[in-house]
């Protein structure tokens, strides 16, 4: 049995790929280190909290002591790291915790991973050379696209939010380690996910939310703003994809092909409503639309390129974005008493 450490673990992905990590790989024991933040919530794991090959620490990845002594105390094989505030909305509004988190925690992460695994540079301890440093990070760190083309892997950095600069600078972290002390590192750059248990903060829990309550459903400018949309789960199987069988030091592109813009993907999310649960007042839920003064550097366009991933390691999202959008809204409905 191999321990792995999975950070924030209790926030949206993290949430989603630990049940399936367990289920998938007999032969690892996950330890979840999660701080709990607004964003994290162990009920997100009530399948797996008993479950005898998952064990979870309640702390803060910056805590460099803690995550010295739970490397030590679980003898950690590998890492993979979820835990960053991600929401740009707040990241515009108080930009700290994200350098200190996204930025700071990274490190404390990957410095410990070194020290527990490595006797030095590009030489592992005996019994430790498999052991791999896996870093999610988001396509925002490539800034926006017009209406054409697609974000690559050779794409440039140019990120336009607190947030996406905290990300772009956790992958160049992870980048360093791999060049200067020759770690077994990999990093996956995500299109946007929803599904289950993502917070209710986001575009399409917001959605789903404000619309059963008969509130305002905000929509920022015109709603033109296009996005990449990927189901969790099948980024969940493209991360434990490149954990596993993705080249040291690469980075590797997750998206679905899917680009939705931001007024569609509400009235996509309407239509299902009407059906599922009308309206009392035989009203229809786009009448609760409402358009609110644009977010601050707003991104255009975001596309991914995901041709790396699906040629060199067989990867290829599974979930259509109909189907996935009915399990999402069920999900909520249920959450939210409506189902």
């Amino acid at each position: 049995m191999k321990h792995i450490l999975v950070t924030g673990g209790a926030g949206f992905i993290g949430s989603n790929f630990i049940p399936y990590f367990i289920q998938e790989h007999q032969d690892y024991i996950v330890v979840n280190l999660d701080k709990l933040t607004y964003a994290g919530d162990l009920d997100n794991l009530k399948e797996v909290e008993t479950h005898p090959r998952y064990k979870f620490v309640k702390g803060d990845i910056c805590d460099s002591k803690l995550v010295e002594q739970i490397f030590k105390d679980f003898d950690i094989r590998g890492v993979i790291h979820f835990a960053a505030e991600s929401h740009v909305d707040n990241s515009i509004k108080g930009p700290e915790i994200f350098i200190d988190t996204n930025i700071k925690g990274t490190f404390v992460l990957i410095n410990n991973a070194k020290n527990h695994w490595m006797e030095k540079p590009f030489n592992y301890k005996k019994g430790y050379e498999a052991c791999r440093f896996h870093h999610i990070s988001t396509d925002e760190v490539y800034g926006t696209l017009g209406d054409t083309g697609y974000f690559k892997e050779t794409t440039p950095y140019a990120p336009n939010s607190p947030y996406s600069a905290s990300k772009a600078s956790s992958d160049f972290i992870v980048r360093s380690y791999h060049h200067t002390f020759g770690m077994e590192t990999s990093i996956t750059n995500c299109s946007n996910n929803y599904g289950p248990k993502q917070h209710t903060e986001k575009l399409i829990p917001t959605v789903i939310r404000s619309a059963v309550n008969l509130k305002a459903i905000p929509v920022y400018g015109k709603g033109l703003n296009t996005r990449d949309w990927l189901y969790v789960l099948d980024h969940c199987k493209g991360i434990d994809a490149v954990y596993h069988k993705g080249k040291s030091g690469e980075t590797y592109n997750v998206g679905s092909n899917n680009e939705q813009t931001n007024i569609i993907i509400v009235q996509k999310l309407c239509e299902i409503l009407d059906k599922k649960v009308p309206r009392k007042d035989g009203k229809l839920y786009k009448d609760l639309i409402t358009f609110v003064e644009d977010r601050a550097g707003h991104d255009w366009r975001y596309a991914i390129d995901s041709g790396k991933i699906e040629k060199n390691l067989g990867w290829k999202h599974e979930e259509n974005f109909e189907s996935g959008l009915e399990k999402t809204i069920d999900y909520y409905l249920t959450k939210l008493s409506f189902l």
